[in-house]
């Protein structure tokens, strides 16, 4: 067999799914529900990041929170300073792709 497969959590409950992490990309799979997300950090490599289901809240830098529904594909800048969070009512999923991938 040639390819590598990799599965991720289909549900609804919160998932930070590590995929796929190698030298090339970090990819991973993120559940949320309302008001959950991420800690507040910065960008350790470029950041892809695509809402497939929900609306997502994010905060960049200093601006203020942002919304994007699904079918979104963010391109965020490595040192970034990001609040991830869903503040709606429904399910929030999104798949991250780091590129290249962090060092540390």
């Amino acid at each position: 067999m040639i390819e590598q497969i990799h599965e991720m959590s289909t549900g609804d409950e919160k998932a930070i799914e590590r995929v796929i992490q190698d030298e090339n990309i970090h990819y991973l799979h993120m559940v949320f529900n309302k008001e959950e997300g991420l800690p507040e950090h910065f960008s350790n490599s470029n950041v892809y990041m695509t809402v497939v289901r929900g609306t997502l809240s994010i905060g960049l830098n200093d601006q203020e929170v942002h919304q994007y529904d699904k079918g979104t594909l963010l391109k965020i800048p490595v040192n970034t300073k990001m609040n991830v969070k869903n503040l709606s009512k429904s399910v929030l999923e999104l798949i991250v792709v780091k590129a290249p991938a962090p060092l540390k």
